[in-house]
């Protein structure tokens, strides 16, 4: 079986408005650890449906339970004082490259 690309690793959320359940497919290892933990603790909400050979996994969940966030950016004043915070407090491993 030949490897994966990672343009062939989609994640695809699919649900329409007369459903109440949604699905997601994902090759996302962030992903698929919180699906898999959220299945876990609420199993009446979400469940695994199936996982495939090469890391897919495939999840039905309750609609309610989906939501998408969009994150303006970040305005350089923003940026630059979580910059300061971070080399504050010891999360500069990019300086160790620099």
């Amino acid at each position: 079986m030949a490897k994966l690309t990672k343009y062939e690793k989609e994640t695809i959320i699919l649900f329409d408005e007369g459903e109440d359940k949604a699905s997601i497919y994902t090759y996302n290892a962030g992903l698929r650890n919180r699906l898999a933990a959220f299945s876990k603790k609420y199993p009446d909400l979400c469940r695994l449906e199936k996982s495939c050979d090469q890391g897919g996994v495939s999840y039905v969940l309750d609609k309610s339970r989906l939501s998408i966030r969009l994150q303006p950016p970040m305005s350089e004043e923003r940026r630059r004082k979580a910059s300061e915070y971070a080399k504050q407090n010891g999360f500069n491993a990019k300086a160790d490259n620099d």
